[in-house]
């Protein structure tokens, strides 16, 4: 037995992981050159092998769960990760967010409405369910959405800003159920189109910008989703952007993924194949960015629901794979589901969190009264 061998097999023991075993969280090694692979290659080693086929589990969610419980990211010896000290140095380097900004709407979001359509709700909401009284996808992403417009207190004939907004269906929902008017913008030319062409007879705009290019003043701005694309060298340039377009009174609910530790780099294989130029804020990233700019009227933390939210996901995804296979081949498949799965098993283990945060330019006279 090789030395990486040894030292990876002791994390799986510690794990409570069998090489070979029986259990829906045990690991089938297919190539035994997945152990050196893994200590020069960290994360994005791991994921390319279940892409190759040079490994499976019944489970990936639970083995990421398992795994992530020991803490194995911060066992494992990174002065020999070549793929995390390259990721590191790119996002010190360069500022891929600004220069590459429609990267992801290109390289993810455009891949395929046939996808999307089939893995998501009725109303194409990427991002997580709200399941506190929620049984199903449908349910919990109506129920997100409309949390998000109590919280801002959507008013009929208010001007809404939604920055990333995907398939317009935030925008969609606010104007059926409160009569509001907005904008919506986003980097992927997919996304706008399929936006518009369903929001007939509604006053909204959707256009294919960057943030940075947006003008006017909105009594509210939600962005849901979005914020993980922003990258820790622009998130003072975010907010003071959102300060200019929001009206003096007005309110705006940033919705994100975030992360338990300030790091300044995105996870290599999440970034080489899902979404490219992504990392995820701290909260102390947050708040240092925003201060002077806004009051934050609530913090809301529902991150556990995105375990759920991306197991929905997942069984919708391979029930229609029967539709999809002549579409995509089958490392994508792998891809899709090492995707979904993952990142389940982490948010299972709390390593991630999703905050809604609501934001105020100068404080809600009188105090915000928190919704949930």
């Amino acid at each position: 037995m090789t030395s990486s061998e040894q030292f990876i097999r002791s994390l799986l023991d510690k794990a409570g992981i069998e090489v070979g075993g029986s259990r829906p969280w045990d690991i089938q090694i297919h190539n035994n050159d997945l152990y050196p692979r893994l200590i020069s290659m960290g994360t994005l080693g791991f994921g390319e092998a279940y892409m190759e086929g040079w490994w499976d589990s019944e489970s990936v969610d639970q083995l990421i769960y398992r795994l992530l419980q020991i803490h194995v990211l911060a066992l494992m010896p990174k002065a020999r990760d070549i793929a995390l000290w390259v990721s590191i140095l790119r996002a010190f380097i360069f500022n891929r967010q600004k220069s590459r900004a429609f990267e992801v709407g290109e390289k993810h979001y455009d891949i395929g409405n046939d996808l999307y359509s089939r893995m998501l709700d009725r109303r194409l909401i990427y991002s997580c369910g709200y399941w506190k009284d929620a049984q199903t996808l449908d349910e919990a992403q109506e129920a997100k959405l409309d949390l998000i417009c109590r919280k801002i207190g959507l008013k009929k004939g208010m001007r809404v800003l939604d920055i990333g907004s995907g398939w317009g269906g935030f925008l969609k929902f606010a104007a059926e159920r409160y009569g509001i008017e907005g904008v919506g913008i986003t980097v992927s030319r997919e996304q706008r189109q399929y936006a518009e062409d369903s929001a007939a007879g509604l006053k909204l705009d959707f256009r294919l910008e960057d943030y940075r290019e947006t003008t006017g003043t909105f009594d509210r701005i939600v962005s849901v989703g979005m914020f993980e694309h922003v990258g820790y060298k622009n998130y003072r340039g975010y907010f003071e952007k959102a300060a200019e377009l929001l009206s003096d009174d007005g309110l705006f609910l940033l919705h994100t993924i975030g992360g338990n530790e300030s790091v300044t780099h995105g996870d290599p294989w999440a970034e080489k194949y899902i979404f490219p130029n992504g990392m995820l804020p701290s909260a102390t990233q947050i708040s240092r960015a925003l201060e002077h700019l806004f009051v934050i009227e609530d913090w809301h933390n529902f991150g556990a629901d995105y375990d759920r939210t991306l197991m929905s996901w997942y069984e919708r995804f391979e029930a229609a794979w029967p539709e999809l296979k002549d579409n995509y081949d089958e490392v994508f498949r792998r891809m899709w589901r090492y995707y979904l799965l993952s990142f389940a098993g982490v948010f299972r283990a709390r390593r991630t969190q999703l905050w809604q945060l609501v934001l105020s330019r100068n404080g809600v006279a009188g105090g915000y009264r928190s919704v949930r």
